[in-house]
């Protein structure tokens, strides 16, 4: 039976998905618990900012850089480039292109560079290597396609960060807007172990230059902190995706382009119709309850929202032929592939069993110390 959360809008298209007894789903009950440990006031934003800015400003004296900022043309990555200039860092910004930035995108990473003053570092990734794992990714039915991307500029994070011996990496993730993702919708983007074996049944172009990151050095990167802290300074703040878009379009000229993740033509195609379609996974529910909790959004409009259409008739034609025409797929090709049943990650070689046993053994070391 059909069953939607009483406050925000996830449903059970999420088979994870819990309710208490007055109906409130069970990220909500985990927004409530995480939501003490975000600032109240704007004095303790200042607080907490000047603190993070000074710990970065320390460890970067005498170098040209005293952080790494990792951006991709949308909201939180460009708030996040906004707030490094106010708090007077000097990031060297890197961008990931994997050849499907959107016009709006490179505009406003334009825009921004030079709002800043900062430099630009791009990693072009060869068009020819993205192609074939996306290809593989698609052929092999799975549903997290965008590991790919954010593997990638992870791993490319890591090494610039590496190369200039920067000890912070400034991350535009957050809790606000991005507090209600089901664990079955995505998959462990540090998982190179699955990427290569997807790629090895599928593929055809050797990974010569693709930006990989092994398990280890993703888990004392991202879990501890090591070699490079990601300090996801959103949380910080009294972080609202509407209130940091007005900034950036009265500061920088920033264009929407819709909805979250949509400055990537690829990943706007991929929410849009590949996991509605062949997933049954319509993404607005999570970025919509996200807004709700955080008081952007009531949830009649979030309701409303999800009436409208994912794409026009129109619109879905004009970016379905754009989009298969880029990744070398006829129409009926990629229709077959889309009618197969979705295929689990775990059906390949993953790190998942790893990362699960190290995440117990953490977490109950760390139980044990706080006694």
């Amino acid at each position: 039976m059909h069953k939607i959360c009483a406050r925000c809008v996830m449903d059970t298209t999420d088979p994870d998905i819990r309710f208490d007894s007055q109906g409130v789903c069970n990220y909500c009950l985990d927004w409530d618990r995480v939501r003490p440990r975000r600032p109240y006031t704007q004095e303790d934003v200042d607080r907490r900012l000047a603190r993070i800015a000074d710990e970065i400003k320390r460890a970067g004296r005498g170098r040209e850089y005293d952080c790494v900022l990792g951006i991709s043309g949308g909201v939180d990555s460009a708030y996040t480039c906004h707030l490094a200039k106010q708090l007077g860092l000097r990031p060297l910004v890197v961008h990931c292109d994997n050849g499907w930035n959107s016009d709006i995108a490179v505009e406003n990473i334009a825009n921004l560079l030079k709002g800043c003053d900062y430099d630009l570092y791009t990693v072009v990734i060869d068009w020819e290597e993205f192609l074939d794992l996306q290809r593989s990714f698609i052929r092999a039915s799975v549903m997290d396609i965008e590991i790919l991307t954010d593997h990638a500029m992870f791993a490319t994070i890591f090494n610039v960060a590496q190369k200039h011996q920067l000890r912070y990496s400034l991350t535009g993730c957050n809790t606000a807007t991005e507090s209600n993702m089901p664990p079955t919708w995505n998959w462990m983007k540090s998982d190179l172990r699955n990427i290569k074996a997807i790629h090895r049944r599928y593929g055809r172009v050797p990974l010569k230059t693709f930006p990989m990151l092994n398990f280890w050095k993703w888990f004392a990167y991202d879990r501890l902190g090591l070699m490079c802290k990601s300090v996801p300074i959103l949380d910080s703040t009294l972080y609202r995706r509407d209130e940091a878009l007005r900034v950036l379009r009265e500061n920088y000229g920033f264009r929407g382009y819709g909805a979250k993740h949509y400055e990537s033509t690829f990943t706007k195609f991929y929410q849009a119709y590949i996991l509605p379609q062949k997933f049954g996974i319509d993404k607005r529910k999570l970025h919509l309850s996200s807004l709700v909790t955080n008081g952007e959004l009531t949830r009649e409009e979030a309701l409303a929202e999800l009436e409208k259409p994912l794409y026009t008739e129109l619109e879905l034609r004009r970016e379905k032929d754009y989009v298969l025409k880029k990744l070398g797929f006829s129409e009926s090709e990629f229709d077959e592939i889309m009618r197969l049943p979705p295929v689990p990650h775990s059906a390949y070689p993953t790190d998942r069993p790893i990362f699960d046993l190290i995440r117990k053994v953490y977490l109950t070391l760390r139980r044990l110390i706080r006694g």
